[in-house]
């Protein structure tokens, strides 16, 4: 049995989702498209318990399944017509939502509240087994941050932030991005950004920089190109710096103030929407279906207070 399908429209939407039971369902045929089968026995005659209806105990051995387990809604009191509808706004509102505004939005009462909510699906957002660029792909480093003085050289960042940026080759156009914080612009950082982000094999394109020049030891056709090779107003990579220059756009318009702790979420959040930016109306299964990988982010874990 397929998985259920999603609405394409927000009235369609409201009509769908207008009841917990009716969340409560969607939920359920998500997850087990095939029915429930106990596992730990296997059986798949089960019974919903009574407790917000969440709970189904297998009859036969009486072990306890989730509907929300493995999911960013478990163990959280906040109703699932909340939950789907943060889902919503988060992907289908195209410039991205702030806390502040999903607060407005969904009429919570606690900006707290709203915050925690846009934070596990952020965390959500990375498939765990997602597969590497491919093909062909531009590399890059560049820093987020404002203007200092007092710094020479191009790779001299101070107190902003060096991110990688690695961004598949389509024909003109654009494929998949990757972005991660990195700890400096060593051989050893991009290298390794290249192994995390990108396929042995692949051609990859880079400026001058001598810390790619290990990529080709590691399994890369390696197309190096110094910036004095350019033609006046050509760039070298247009699609890594194009997506740069969205991405620095994105954060001024929609996340100002961004501590250097979430950054790599927030990177996160931009490389969802690159990625599903012609489908921005299915991301929002993509969410609950990536949610279902991942263990639920605690509070702490959120705000790296964990002890």
């Amino acid at each position: 049995m397929p998985r259920p399908g999603f609405p394409r429209s927000i009235m369609e939407f409201q009509e769908r989702f207008s009841t917990e039971e009716a969340c409560r369902a969607y939920l359920f045929a998500s997850r087990w498209p095939e029915g429930l089968a106990c596992p730990a026995c296997g059986g798949s005659d089960a019974g919903v318990m009574h407790r917000r209806r969440l709970v189904w105990q297998c009859k036969a051995c009486a072990h306890q399944t989730s509907v929300t387990a493995g999911t960013v809604m478990h163990g959280t009191r906040t109703p699932l017509r909340v939950w789907f509808w943060a889902a919503y706004l988060v992907a289908t509102h195209h410039p991205g939502i702030s806390a502040k505004q999903l607060q407005r939005q969904l009429g919570l009462s606690r900006y707290e509240t709203a915050w925690l909510i846009l934070h596990k699906l952020r965390r959500a957002m990375v498939a765990p087994e997602r597969e590497p660029l491919r093909r062909e792909v531009e590399i890059d480093e560049f820093f987020l941050g404002g203007l200092e003085e007092g710094l020479e050289g191009g790779r001299q960042h101070g107190k902003k932030v060096l991110v990688g940026a690695a961004i598949e080759v389509r024909g003109r156009g654009s494929g998949r991005l990757r972005l991660q914080v990195l700890p400096d612009a060593t051989g050893a950082s991009l290298v390794a950004f290249a192994a995390a982000t990108t396929a042995p094999g692949a051609i990859v394109h880079t400026d001058g920089w001598r810390g790619y020049n290990g990529l080709t030891k590691h399994g890369y056709d390696h197309r190096r190109r110094p910036q004095h090779t350019a033609e006046p107003g050509e760039q070298l990579l247009p699609r890594a710096h194009r997506a740069i220059s969205n991405l620095k756009a994105w954060m001024h318009g929609t996340h100002r103030g961004v501590g250097d702790e979430h950054l790599q979420v927030y990177l996160d959040e931009y490389v969802f929407r690159h990625n599903r930016r012609g489908t921005p109306m299915a991301a929002f299964q993509t969410l609950l279906g990536l949610g279902a990988l991942h263990g639920p982010s605690t509070y702490d874990e959120i705000t790296r207070r964990a002890a």
